[in-house]
C-alpha cells in the first residue's frame, strides 16, 4: 500500500512538473500572438497575457499594406531559405560521404581542417574581402555559397554514414554500382532522419539570418530578408519609444502602436518554420537499417 501510494505522488509530482514546463514554454508565444492580435492603442494600456482584449488583425494589415517591403522581403527570406537548405545538406552530405569512406587517400587531412574551421576563423574584415573578390556583394548568391559547407552539420551526417553496415555498399559495388549510384540509391535515402534534422538546423540558420544583409546585400532592396526588415522595425520602435515624433517607413502611414506591430513581425517570422518542424519531425527517427543486414 504504502509502495502505491509512492508511485501514485511520484506521478503527481511529475505530472504538475510537465505542466509547470509546457505552460512556462508557451506563455510567451501566446503572450506575443495575443499582443499582436489585440487592437494597438488598448495594448499601451497593459495587462494583455494569453488572449487579446480587442481583437483585430490591423497590425498585419498595416504590416502588408500597399507600398510595404515586407511582402517582398518575406519571399526572398523564403526563397533564400528553401535554396540554402537545398544546397546546404546536398553539400554536406555529398562531404561526409567522402569522408566516411575509407579508402578515400585525403580523409585524415581534410576532417583535420575541417574541425580546425571550427575552432579558428578570419575575422569579419578577412571574410569581407572573400565575399567581395568573389564578385557576391549585393547579389542573392551571397546568402548559398558561404554556407554551403558547416562543419558541424558534415560531422553529423558522417556519423551517421558510419554506423551504416558497410556490408549494404559492398553489395552494391558487386552488382556494379559506382559511388554515385551508392551515394543516391543506398547512402541518402537511409540518412534521412540525419539529413531532415540537419535541413532544420539549416533552415532556422537562414530563416533567421539578418546580418549578412546588412553587411553584403543592404545596397540591393530586393535582396531584403524579412529578418532585416524586422530589425530595422525594431531599431525604429526603440526610437519611437524615447521620440514619439519619429516613425519607421512601417509605421509612418499607420501611427500605431510599435509594440503591437513588433509583435506581429516576430509571430510572422516565427510562423512559417513552426509550420515545417511537424513535416520534418517523422524523419527524427532511427533504425531505418535495423535487420537490413545481420552480421
Amino acid at each position: 500500500m504504502t509502495r502505491l501510494r509512492k508511485v501514485h505522488i511520484a506521478d503527481i509530482l511529475i505530472l504538475f512538473y510537465m505542466l509547470f514546463v509546457v505552460v512556462i514554454t508557451l506563455y510567451p508565444f501566446l503572450n506575443v500572438a495575443a499582443k499582436s492580435f489585440n487592437d494597438p492603442t488598448d495594448t499601451v494600456k497593459g495587462g494583455i497575457h494569453i488572449l487579446p482584449r480587442v481583437f483585430t488583425t490591423a497590425n498585419y494589415t498595416d504590416l502588408f499594406s500597399a507600398g510595404s517591403s515586407l511582402p517582398a522581403a518575406f519571399r526572398m527570406s523564403v526563397l533564400r531559405t528553401l535554396v540554402g537548405t537545398l544546397t546546404g545538406v546536398f553539400c554536406c552530405a555529398m562531404f561526409a560521404f567522402a569522408l566516411s569512406r575509407k579508402d578515400f587517400m585525403f580523409r585524415t587531412a581534410f576532417t583535420t581542417l575541417l574541425v580546425v574551421t571550427m575552432y579558428v576563423g578570419g575575422g569579419m574584415i578577412p571574410e569581407y574581402l572573400l565575399i567581395r573578390n568573389l564578385g557576391l556583394i549585393n547579389s542573392f548568391w551571397v546568402y548559398i555559397i558561404p554556407g554551403l559547407v558547416s562543419a558541424f552539420n558534415v560531422i553529423v551526417i558522417r556519423a551517421f554514414i558510419g554506423n551504416i553496415p558497410l556490408s549494404l555498399q559492398e553489395s552494391a559495388k558487386i552488382d556494379g554500382a559506382n559511388d554515385l549510384v551508392i551515394f543516391f540509391r543506398i547512402i541518402f535515402p537511409l540518412c534521412m532522419p540525419v539529413l531532415a534534422t540537419v535541413a532544420l538546423f539549416i533552415a532556422v540558420g537562414q530563416w533567421n539570418s539578418w546580418f549578412d544583409t546588412y553587411l553584403y546585400a543592404r545596397g540591393n532592396r530586393g535582396l531584403s530578408t524579412l529578418q532585416f526588415e524586422l530589425m530595422k522595425v525594431l531599431d525604429s520602435a526603440q526610437s519611437i519609444s524615447s521620440s514619439q515624433d519619429v516613425y519607421s517607413e512601417g509605421l509612418r502611414s499607420a501611427k500605431r502602436n510599435p509594440e503591437a506591430v513588433k509583435m506581429a513581425i516576430t509571430v510572422i517570422a516565427t510562423v512559417p518554420i513552426l509550420a515545417v518542424y511537424p513535416f520534418l519531425q517523422k524523419y527524427f527517427v532511427s533504425g531505418m537499417t535495423l535487420g537490413a543486414v545481420k552480421e
